[in-house]
């Protein structure tokens, strides 16, 4: 990915040909780093995303469903009282960094003009969002503080002056001339990728790699044409926002790829592009780090289970090899005529093996041979019996890593708005202490669902996590839909809600469950379906477990094109 100057400036002229002079109507933070306002333009309500994350930090409009706190945090509540209902002025890059400012005007309490910059600075793990006051540069107050422990240039905390980033020795790539770009580029050293990037303001990895490519011959007049040609349409702003799909990896850009190969797709805007690009990454991102620890705590659980499941499958081994210890007692009574107490062991004709070897069995001298005799059969007797028990503890332990598995693919494909209930239903099943009831959100009366709609206009639910699918197939599902599952993989269940669809709604169908499962990466997933009648939840199993019957299985591979179609006609319901 390369959120750079080109792609900054591309998305900024953007908003501010479509948000100048519009009015901030709500503001809310539905993340610890996101800020979503939503802006009535001329043409209906838009709504804006300005996030400061620390790893997909970024600013575009966007269509996506964002799960608001009950309570909104502090900066939230700072930016409605200074923002909302005010008017948007401009919205522009500073010179080619990754820095916008957002000026916003409005009136205060009296009634008197009042004007305002929201600050957003893209800078990867340093990005921030900030709020100050343009007239006399002090920071109302920003979504991370800088200390002066932290940085002694620059603090970013309220009522201390708004300092910059630190200016680098770089040129505008739109201003260089011929002789400042030449003077620049020493093609003795070569690494000309390098030098464009530590030359030139914006200027990414991923766009210096394309000017080279288009260069051909690296020669002095070529580069300085292929530079020009590209920053020539930047400047003019004709941007090509676009994404490539290689075998490994997603890329975007405001300017053509030409030298990657892969699937790429054009975009009309570059807010469109940035949407497609970072939809689910970003959510997915923000679940990690909220369900870091609990994450790690049901992977300790699996682990300890898998340990378990090897040390009682060793123990069986044990268990039946246990027959030698009948044969002792045998074997010992057999030969009890030539034995006495306090004899370490005993040599015998062992009549159980062809021939009749000779077999020396280990004594207790402090037992008479009757006594040792009878040692021999109750070990046999205890390793018999054990051997039922201990199958049972096995297939429990399988079905606990089994439970664990599936929890941890649905943490990695949780939405922010399914983290609680899979944080409830650790609670209930005795992995988590409860927490104080305290400010909790309180609990809906059924889960929430994610609805679809196939291309032939069928209605598909998905279930994220096993609170939704045991709600979705055993309650809200009707007899005669039909269910979907990943065969033998970790995933979500899906229900087509017709007795009447076509092959497309199925594939479509399959491809949710598939990609909501722990195989999303891989092709040819092995997705399992019948009818909802035939979907049972045996009594007493974890939850979230079913057994199916009179299944069929088709064999889908995802297809982010059918995926993002799918994504566009989602919507919620309980």
């Amino acid at each position: 990915m390369a959120f750079d100057g080109i792609v900054t400036r591309a998305v900024t002229h953007e908003l501010n040909e479509k948000l100048a002079g519009s009015r901030i109507a709500k503001i809310h933070q539905p993340t610890d780093t996101d800020i979503v306002m939503q802006i009535r333009t001329r043409s209906g309500s838009v709504r804006l995303l300005l996030s400061a994350s620390l790893s997909f930090p970024r600013l575009h409009l966007t269509t996506a469903a964002y799960q608001n706190p009950l309570e909104a945090p502090m900066f939230c509540m700072l930016l409605r009282k200074y923002c909302e209902g005010a008017v948007i002025e401009s919205i522009r890059q500073v010179d080619m960094e990754r820095i916008v400012h957002i000026d916003v005007r409005g009136r205060d309490e009296l009634g008197d003009d009042r004007a305002k910059r929201i600050v957003l600075e893209i800078m990867g793990r340093h990005s921030n969002l900030i709020l100050l006051d343009p007239e006399t540069g002090l920071i109302h107050d920003g979504l991370h503080h800088v200390t002066p422990s932290v940085s002694r240039y620059r603090v970013v905390l309220p009522g201390r002056p708004y300092l910059p980033p630190p200016p680098q020795d770089k040129l505008n790539p739109l201003e260089a001339s011929e002789h400042e770009f030449l003077v620049r580029m020493k093609f003795n050293e070569g690494k000309l990728d390098k030098q464009l990037i530590s030359s030139f303001a914006g200027m990414s990895p991923l766009v210096a790699t394309e000017i080279l490519h288009r260069t051909g011959l690296p020669t002095a007049d070529a580069l300085w044409n292929a530079f020009r040609s590209v920053m020539k349409d930047v400047d003019a702003h004709l941007y090509t926002p676009t994404i490539v799909r290689t075998e490994t990896k997603e890329y975007f850009s405001a300017v053509p790829l030409t030298h990657l190969q892969g699937m790429a797709e054009t975009f009309d805007s570059m807010s469109t592009c940035l949407e497609a690009f970072y939809h689910g990454k970003a959510e997915r991102d923000t679940v990690k780090q909220r369900m870091h620890d609990l994450l790690r705590l049901v992977s300790n659980e699996r682990d300890k289970n898998v340990k378990k499941i090897e040390k009682l499958k060793e123990t069986k081994r044990q268990a039946e090899d246990a027959h030698v210890y009948q044969r002792y007692g045998e074997l010992i009574t057999a030969n009890i005529y030539q034995m006495e107490r306090g004899q370490t062991d005993v040599t015998v004709l062992n009549y159980y093996e062809d021939g009749s070897p000779e077999l020396t069995i280990s004594l207790d001298p402090r037992l008479t041979p009757s006594e040792n005799a009878q040692m021999y059969f109750k070990k046999y007797t205890k390793a018999k019996n054990s051997l039922a028990i201990l199958d049972e503890q096995i297939a429990s332990a399988e079905e606990e890593v089994r439970y664990l598995d599936m929890i941890i693919q649905q943490v990695e494909s949780a939405g922010l708005a399914d983290i609680e209930e899979i944080r409830d239903e650790l609670t209930e099943e005795g992995y988590l202490r409860a927490r104080p009831s305290r400010n909790r959100k309180p609990k809906t009366k059924h889960p929430i669902l994610e609805r679809y709609t196939s291309s032939e206009g069928i209605e598909i639910y998905l279930g994220k996590n096993n609170k939704q699918n045991e709600y979705l197939t055993n309650r809200l599902a009707a007899p005669t839909d039909t269910w979907l599952h990943t065969k033998d993989i970790p995933g979500s269940h899906v229900v087509i809600r017709s007795t009447e669809f076509g092959d497309a709604t199925l594939a479509e169908a399959a491809m949710l469950a598939a990609y909501h499962s722990k195989a999303r990466q891989s092709s040819q997933v092995p997705v399992d379906y019948t009818l909802v009648r035939h979907v049972k939840k045996p009594k007493g199993s974890k939850p979230g477990f079913v057994i199916y019957e009179q299944q069929k299985t088709l064999f889908i591979t995802p297809d982010d094109t059918v995926l993002r179609d799918l994504t566009r006609t989602k919507t919620t319901t309980s």
